[in-house]
């Protein structure tokens, strides 16, 4: 699946409530990674990416965007890509957003896949592929709590 034809639940704001000053626009991925493309992945975490339409479109699901890239191909800077950041160390939200086109959609998708990697690391014991519990010597399972005493 292509990162433009994928369509998160619900939605985060461009905009941070509490203070301004916190969004950044690039006029291309290379730009974008110039600038923030080595960050810290601990103090700038990446929670939340949405590459959309550049364009205002009535119909923003998977078919009204189909239908936006039929209709724009991989003109250049069609496409946005949103990306969500929370400078960790001093409780700030930010936003950046960037002109994309599909020919950007490797390396976007390369840089994005680190992030995912990292933020996996802060939720590993709650999700399932490392929740499986292991037998111990005593007979109970790791991870699991001890049957109550009666």
């Amino acid at each position: 699946m292509k990162l433009w034809e994928i369509d998160h639940p619900y939605y985060c704001s461009e905009g941070n409530y509490f203070s301004t000053g916190y969004y950044e626009r690039y006029g291309s991925w290379e730009g974008f990674v110039e600038s923030e493309g080595d960050n810290d992945f601990d103090r700038n975490l990446v929670f939340r990416w949405d590459w959309k339409p550049r364009e205002f479109i009535e119909d923003d699901t998977l078919a009204g965007r189909q239908e936006y890239a039929d209709r724009f191909g991989d003109r250049d800077h069609a496409w946005t890509l949103q990306v969500f950041w929370m400078l960790q160390r001093k409780g700030i939200f930010r936003c950046t957003e960037v002109e994309v086109c599909k020919a950007d959609e490797p390396a976007v998708r390369e840089w994005l896949t680190e992030r995912a990697e990292h933020i996996r690391l802060l939720w590993e014991p709650l999700l399932p592929a490392s929740a499986s519990p292991v037998a111990k010597e005593d007979g109970h399972e790791e991870g699991l709590c001890p049957p109550a005493a009666r």
